[in-house]
């Protein structure tokens, strides 16, 4: 629909209409979008990837509690990352999923009712940090190892095992880096690849939450 109203433009200034007929079909063809599925700028449908981070309860059985929600309800899961945090009662899970709005927001809200779950937000592009570790283990020869040192010195990649057959590389980067770093490999042979998922915080303290001995909420003056 998207593609329609854009030929419909350009055919409607090819044939030299005026300005007003102009503004009238766009208005037109934004209403036929509009009962198309584009809502509030958002396609129905439309999927996305969304990082939620999570304070949980440093339990046994949490993380087979939260991939469980996702394996009953049938939602979309790319990674799932957990660790303790500076408070030893708690962890930090980090969860990436894929859906539309409203599937987003019906994991939100399951998630939210796991007894486990103490907050969870969102880690927004615009306004968090977000990094995944990946290992490649590449097959190399005198031919190509140069080569392959070279693609990894220009992403900053570590080089943290080498043997006359292999090469162990380390990178750590938001997740188009890791893909353009996999795709600059893709010539050569990867033996094995290991990526932890992503993790990541939101920048400054707007949403930082402190909790007492007790558990609950705190005043905390961060000034």
């Amino acid at each position: 629909m998207l593609e329609l109203r854009e030929c419909y433009l350009v055919l409607a200034w090819g044939c030299g209409e005026s300005f007003w007929f102009l503004v009238w079909l766009e208005r037109a063809l934004n209403f036929a979008v509009l009962g198309c599925g584009i809502l509030d700028g958002e396609v129905k449908g439309f999927m996305r990837k969304v990082v939620f981070s999570m304070l949980v309860d440093n339990t046994s059985g949490v993380l087979s509690r939260i991939a469980g929600l996702f394996s009953r309800r049938g939602y979309n899961i790319d990674s799932l990352t957990v660790g303790v945090t500076a408070d030893p009662r708690y962890s930090r899970a980090t969860v990436v999923a894929k859906g539309d709005r409203t599937i987003l927001e019906q994991i939100e809200k399951q998630l939210s009712k796991l007894v486990d779950v103490i907050d969870i937000k969102r880690l927004e592009p615009e306004s968090s940090i977000c990094r995944e570790l990946i290992m490649i283990k590449l097959k190399v020869n005198e031919e190509n190892r140069q080569s392959i040192i070279s693609v990894a010195n220009i992403f900053r990649a570590k080089i943290v095992d080498v043997s006359k057959e292999s090469l162990l590389i380390e990178l750590t980067g938001n997740q188009s880096k890791i893909e353009a770093f996999i795709d600059l490999l893709n010539g050569y042979e990867i033996l094995e690849l290991a990526r932890t998922g992503i993790t990541g915080l939101s920048r400054g303290v707007f949403d930082v939450k402190m909790y007492d001995e007790d558990g609950q909420l705190m005043d905390y003056d961060f000034s």
